[in-house]
């Protein structure tokens, strides 16, 4: 039963307004770097912080189980999208930010593992977190292809992408 004082029909309406106004352009070019990182078997890697680390994960999650051509019923022996979020790996990430700084604990582990072609998917409400930043300035150095989901105007994140 609804909650005094809830107007979905409000809510409805700015939910809408939001829809009515994502980039569609830009969520289409994303599908098709991720689409082209599945056809020619390179690796995605996804990390952020807080939150943002828990959707690296479970993208990755999704990605890396869900994303199958040609559709469900022939799962068992279909090539997946390569999913990997550096966010999962604790020990690595503390490790790193123990003995050098946090702000290196998702480009350290991007130097271990990406290869040109490669895409580095970058999550970050303010799109201003050092150690995002960094992995994303390494991933473009590296070869691979930038892409982000950043709130708030995508801050200095958007102009790694």
């Amino acid at each position: 039963m609804a909650q005094p004082g809830i107007d979905f029909t409000l809510y409805r309406a700015e939910l809408q307004g939001v829809l009515d106004h994502l980039p569609l352009d830009q969520i289409r070019a994303a599908a098709d770097v991720l689409f082209d990182c599945y056809q020619t078997n390179h690796t995605l890697f996804a990390f952020g912080n807080g939150g943002s680390a828990a959707l690296a994960s479970h993208l990755a999650t999704d990605f890396g189980k869900g994303t199958h051509f040609p559709g469900p019923s022939e799962m068992a022996n279909i090539r997946r999208l390569k999913a990997i979020a550096v966010t999962d790996n604790m020990p690595m990430v503390t490790a790193w930010a123990n003995d050098v700084h946090y702000d290196t604990v998702f480009m350290r582990q991007l130097e271990n593992f990406l290869q040109p072609g490669d895409v580095a998917l970058a999550i970050s409400g303010s799109g201003n977190s050092p150690n995002v930043l960094r992995a994303l300035e390494f991933a473009r150095s590296a070869g691979a292809t930038t892409i982000g989901l950043g709130g708030f105007g995508g801050g200095k994140m958007k102009a790694l992408l």
